[in-house]
């Protein structure tokens, strides 16, 4: 699985990189190339799955046999003395497991090698996730400025076209005064849009490794989804369901280990004694049973018991959770997405004539300047709605394919 996931991040990271020197603009499938290649979130997963699969193969090794060598009859006291009378003992011991031991630890090493690579894809998914927030703030910041710088502009034409009324005596030094204020806070507001691009672009340099110098992908921000109803997504077959079912499935697995532990292994050993008075040697043979008079098991077998009824009502929180998560995206998704066109569309377009014409009816003394402003100003709002709701569209969409995201195959599709 892990060997998969690196492929198929090299790959993504080499078509990204060729596309990036066939054009200037950095795409969000780009940058995700870019993190997938570079965040240490990747190489978390991959050593888990690792782990997993070297746990996997340590519950399948057998108990290791042992040597045991005894004297007897030694440093005592009369005939005794020295080792003149020792007899010496070697045997070798191998421990027999019983109640299929070894076949309960593989099962549980097994489901936990699933939630391994459960994990990694999980965690492949939150760097998706965090790298299309971060783009999405990237862009609305550079849609920003752009109003920012567009508001600034026009707050300056505002100025000159007020400061040649009042010369001519066309209206009252007021209306100067007043479009010199909004001429000084559309250069603040510049100023701190500007700050914001370059936050917004470090951060996002930050989960690419690599600095964020060409042009992000505005036409992707300003796309919303197709018309008409979607069909609504279920939680089962996605991420939070297959963690949930690996947790469950691995105290299945631990329930069993438990009960195989109840029953005791033996130990067979056989020898040979060597007797110093004689010289001869005779074999040996034995067999260690451990009685279970302190510690039968029983209450590793309940605890184990009680993990798992709680791992089943956690499936069961979990994908209630999931669905409702995934119904509140859906809901929030659609609802951006309709305050989107409407803000971009009809209403972005009444806003820039309204203002159009009032810049125009104020220079030829037909509009006041307090009717100029509010049409200035219910453009600016109407501006920044549709940025705010294209942002909340697109961050709605993402949180929604995390939560959507299929399984992956696991390590019994794998092996």
């Amino acid at each position: 699985m892990y060997r998969f996931i690196a492929a198929m991040l090299a790959a993504a990271f080499c078509a990204g990189v060729a596309q990036a020197q066939s054009g200037g603009v950095l795409t969000l499938e780009q940058a995700l190339a870019q993190a997938g290649a570079a965040s240490p979130m990747v190489e978390v997963g991959e050593a888990g799955v690792r782990a997993a699969d070297a746990g996997r193969t340590v519950a399948g090794l057998r108990p290791n046999p042992s040597v045991q060598v005894q004297a007897e009859n030694i440093v005592g006291t009369g005939s005794y003395h020295g080792l003149s009378s020792a007899e010496t003992t070697a045997s070798l011991q191998v421990p027999l497991e019983l109640g299929s031991k070894r076949s309960a630890r593989i099962a549980v090493a097994d489901s936990r090698l699933t939630r391994a690579q459960v994990s990694a894809a999980m965690l492949l998914g939150d760097l998706k996730l965090r790298v299309t927030q971060a783009y999405i703030v990237a862009v609305a910041a550079e849609r920003r400025l752009a109003v920012a710088q567009a508001q600034a502009g026009i707050a300056d034409e505002g100025l000159r076209v007020a400061r040649d009324r009042v010369q001519v005596g066309a209206t009252s030094p007021i209306d100067e005064q007043r479009a010199d204020v909004l001429r000084i806070n559309a250069a603040t507001a510049l100023d701190r849009a500007r700050r914001s691009v370059t936050v917004a672009r470090d951060a996002l340099a930050r989960l690419t490794g690599r600095p964020v110098t060409g042009a992000l992908d505005l036409d992707w921000f300003d796309r919303v989804g197709g018309y008409g109803p979607t069909i609504p997504a279920r939680a089962e077959g996605t991420l939070a369901w297959a963690a949930a079912k690996a947790d469950l499935a691995t105290a299945d697995a631990q329930v069993r280990l438990a009960r195989s532990q109840r029953v005791p292994d033996i130990t067979l050993s056989a020898g040979a004694r060597r007797l110093a008075a004689t010289n001869d040697m005779a074999a040996v043979f034995g067999v260690s049973i451990p009685i279970p008079l302190f510690n039968n098991g029983r209450a590793a077998l309940d605890q184990a018991r009680a993990e798992r009824a709680q791992a089943d009502a956690q499936r069961r929180l979990s994908l209630t959770d999931a669905e409702q998560a995934i119904a509140s995206a859906e809901a929030e998704r659609d609802n951006e997405a309709a305050t989107a066109r409407a803000a971009g569309g009809a209403a972005l377009a009444a806003a820039v004539e309204a203002a159009r014409i009032a810049r125009i009816g104020y220079g030829q003394g037909k509009f006041g300047q307090l009717e100029l402003l509010e049409a200035e100003r219910t453009l600016a709002e109407t501006r920044g709605a549709s940025i705010d709701a294209l942002a909340a569209y697109h961050d709605a969409e993402a949180r929604l394919k995390r939560l959507t995201a299929p399984a992956p195959l696991t390590s019994g599709d794998n092996q």
